[in-house]
């Protein structure tokens, strides 16, 4: 696990914790590292995992199971796609998105979007992304992305327009902020965004 990685986790973690969150949703968990971190914090009652890939989620289950985390907590795994809305995902105190909507067509952000801010309402959305404008520092050239699998990577202002317009269409504050060493021009390696639902009550699937 990369210090960048950590470092990832540990904020995240902190965010979560401040929230007072009780219930926790990592929407795109992979191999349950996050999961992991979270099981261990006796504030956390309940945890489920989503993600795309039956490989990852077998790999976070067989984890769990090495750590002895999976009979401690209120774990769940969840073998679905992001854009398809789960009625059992409604009422999450948190929910995260970890180093994961880069992995999205783009063309399915406003499914992402209806699902988790306009469906599952969580009190909490934290999303992490990288920072395009970093990579030079990785020694990328334009057009490369950190990871194969990366479907886009976002400006620092690309991703505040979106997040911004996620709050507004949705009834959310967001805070942007920066995980990692910051380069006085170029930013840093990684972009945050955490949303706090601004509303009450929980809505209806549609």
């Amino acid at each position: 696990m990369t210090e960048l990685h950590e470092l990832r986790l540990q904020t995240v973690i902190e965010q979560v914790l401040m929230a007072q969150a009780k219930t926790v949703l990592d929407l795109g968990c992979g191999q349950g590292q996050l999961i992991s971190e979270l099981a261990k914090i006796d504030s956390i009652e309940k945890i489920v995992g989503v993600d795309i890939s039956a490989t990852e989620l077998a790999i976070a289950r067989d984890n769990l199971n090495a750590e002895g985390l999976w009979f401690e907590k209120d774990i769940e795994l969840i073998h679905q796609s992001f854009d398809r809305v789960n009625a059992n995902l409604i009422g999450f105190d948190a929910a995260i998105m970890l180093e994961t909507v880069e992995h999205i067509e783009p063309r399915y952000l406003s499914r992402i979007e209806h699902a988790i801010f306009s469906v599952y309402q969580p009190r909490l959305v934290i999303m992490t992304t990288p920072n395009v404008g970093y990579n030079p520092m990785y020694g990328l050239q334009p057009g490369e992305t950190r990871h194969p699998e990366h479907k886009f990577e976002w400006t620092r202002l690309q991703f505040k327009k979106w997040c911004e317009g996620v709050a507004v269409r949705c009834n959310y504050r967001v805070e942007l902020s920066s995980i990692g060493e910051e380069h006085l021009l170029l930013g840093s390696s990684t972009q945050m965004a955490s949303f706090r639902f601004l509303g009450s009550g929980r809505p209806s699937i549609v």
